[in-house]
């Protein structure tokens, strides 16, 4: 069984843990790369709705071993919030590893955080304000904190020292604010260090023996390909790489170990936050996909943007990622529109046209979509289970994104339960058999 990868290949909240969810049922490991609690998962199973912020989505079987890689940033309060929710409804944990080189989210990065957004105004990027770029930073500048380090209380106490110390002038504001006091910050994490020790693990071997025992390892990603920090619309992008290529180096294996990469996209474009957006759609139209798909975000609630599929970007995606396969999730949300437009191109300014995905930032906020336009349909997909039984408009809406990728369709959602995933023959050999 190979190494499978799963990533975001739009602007993120695609509908990952859903498939990382499916997929799990065969892993003998899930192990997440990169992010941190500025992302998260939604799992729908039997009627109840589960949400993850950092834990693997394959948690909800049994003993999974599931692996919180090197590569994400931990906030530990959330975590161990998380671990207690999941505890108290009954989920079994015994198979959950925390990597003791994943870097800690502190109060000071928050703090950071948050000055950060409120210092630039109209410029704002649009962060989750959770810390998260400012750890990222720590970690680059090696003044970061480890999981490692909340076992060692006088390796802790000297480390947020020498961290907050180059922070002193940023942090004033809050110099009289008692979460950041040095010996009160130093117990808090010793305590959480205490809760978390029985998960912390060295997680790169256990990936190793997986892979070596032909097991299936699926890698979670986060947020999406268009908002990775190098490839993507920066400065309105995550702080890590959430390309296919980071889960070598984010969850401690070779680029060999990575088999298939599966692309996830929605049936149509969301963005959260600023940033350009080059089909979104604004009025009535956009409203009813947002409400109809539930367009709201897991972590933080905030209105998602909305538009049409955005086939510029998508290709660009595959490539960065190097897709193997794509999810097409959402499908059923397109239900009653008719015409279906997808963006195949942008138009610029002076009657310019783009083909591929431009590099400049100038001319990504500029451009705006040139579309195709397609018929839709008006029957209820949520009840089917095979391509097959979709509706021949719905079917030759799917072809068309797989014909101008490249890469085959492997998976369509036509509703927010597992059961409403349809596998495609393309899925081989990772469909199971009662697929």
């Amino acid at each position: 069984m190979p190494g499978v990868v799963i990533v975001g290949a739009q602007w993120g909240d695609e509908g990952k843990g859903k498939v990382v969810d499916l997929l799990a049922e065969q892993a003998d490991l899930v192990i997440r790369f990169q992010g941190g609690n500025n992302a998260g998962h939604t799992i729908v199973r039997e009627g109840e709705t589960f949400k993850f912020h950092l834990i693997p989505s394959g948690i909800l079987y049994p003993g999974k071993l599931c692996a919180i890689g090197n590569g994400v940033v931990v906030d530990p309060v959330v975590l161990t919030q998380e671990i207690d929710e999941l505890r108290r409804r009954r989920v079994d944990l015994r198979g959950l590893r925390i990597s003791a080189n994943a870097h800690l989210i502190m109060p000071y990065h928050k703090l950071l955080d948050q000055e950060g957004e409120a210092k630039l105004g109209k410029l704002q990027i649009g962060t989750t304000r959770r810390g998260i770029g400012p750890c990222y930073a720590d970690k680059a500048a090696r003044l970061g904190i480890r999981m490692q380090d909340l076992l060692d209380e006088n390796i802790l106490r000297k480390k947020i020292y020498a961290a907050m110390e180059p922070k002193r002038l940023m942090l004033r504001p809050y110099a009289k604010s008692p979460e950041l006091d040095l010996h009160t910050m130093t117990e808090e994490y010793r305590t959480h260090g205490h809760r978390l020790e029985q998960f912390i693990a060295d997680t790169p071997p256990i990936a190793w023996r997986a892979l070596d025992e032909g097991g299936l390892v699926v890698f979670e990603g986060a947020q999406g390909a268009l908002l990775d920090i190098d490839h993507g619309t920066y400065p309105f992008v995550t702080s890590s790489n959430t390309v296919a290529a980071a889960a070598g180096p984010g969850a401690g294996v070779g680029p060999g170990a990575l088999d298939e990469v599966w692309g996830i996209a929605k049936a149509y474009t969301t963005r959260v936050g600023a940033g350009p957006f080059p089909t979104e759609l604004e009025g009535p139209l956009g409203d009813q996909i947002r409400e109809s798909g539930g367009e709201f975000g897991t972590t933080t609630g905030r209105a998602r943007r909305t538009g049409w599929l955005d086939l510029v970007a998508l290709k660009y995606a595959a490539r960065i990622n190097g897709l193997t396969g794509l999810v097409v999730t959402k499908l059923d949300v397109l239900t009653g529109i008719d015409p279906l437009h997808i963006g195949v191109r942008y138009l610029g300014p002076e009657g310019a046209t783009f083909d591929d995905f431009p590099y400049h930032q100038s001319i990504v906020h500029r451009v705006h979509g040139d579309y195709v336009e397609l018929p839709g349909w008006h029957e209820d997909i949520r009840g089917c289970r095979s391509v097959d039984e979709l509706p021949a408009n719905a079917q030759a809406y799917l072809d068309y994104i797989a014909e101008s990728l490249g890469v085959p369709v492997v998976m369509i959602g036509v509703g927010p339960g597992r059961e409403q995933m349809i596998w495609t023959e393309a899925a081989e050999p990772l469909r199971p058999a009662a697929a």
